[in-house]
């Protein structure tokens, strides 16, 4: 992957507080959200998820070591499996992002 290319994802992600815990979850591309017409939105959220914030063992299975974790993305995905109060607050917020980023693009055109 290129540099610049990395700074284009990385101007797509927003930050998504819930649970106490921090994701970062990347706005979906135009041509994304034709694909997504018709997916089951909450396994395809998982796959925008690419960060996340103060989340730690303790926090994700109720045991285990207190410090903060690296990001690892299966473990997310498996994590958020049975947690739909968190999924169901992503996928508002990718919409939500992607819904901004509209409005941007119409005001730019009509400017």
């Amino acid at each position: 992957m290129s540099a610049l290319a990395d700074k284009i994802r990385k101007a797509r992600e927003v930050k998504v507080e819930a649970d106490g815990l921090t994701f970062i979850v990347r706005r979906p591309t135009d041509l994304e959200m034709i694909d997504l017409r018709g997916a089951k939105m909450g396994r395809a959220i998982i796959n925008f998820i690419v960060g996340w914030e103060g989340v730690t063992e303790l926090s994700l299975t109720g045991t285990g070591a207190p410090h903060t974790l690296d990001f690892d993305a299966d473990a997310c995905g498996t994590w958020l499996e049975d947690r739909l109060d968190i999924t169901s607050k992503l996928v508002e917020s990718v919409f939500k992002a992607y819904a901004e980023h509209q409005e941007k693009q119409g005001a730019a055109v009509k400017n």
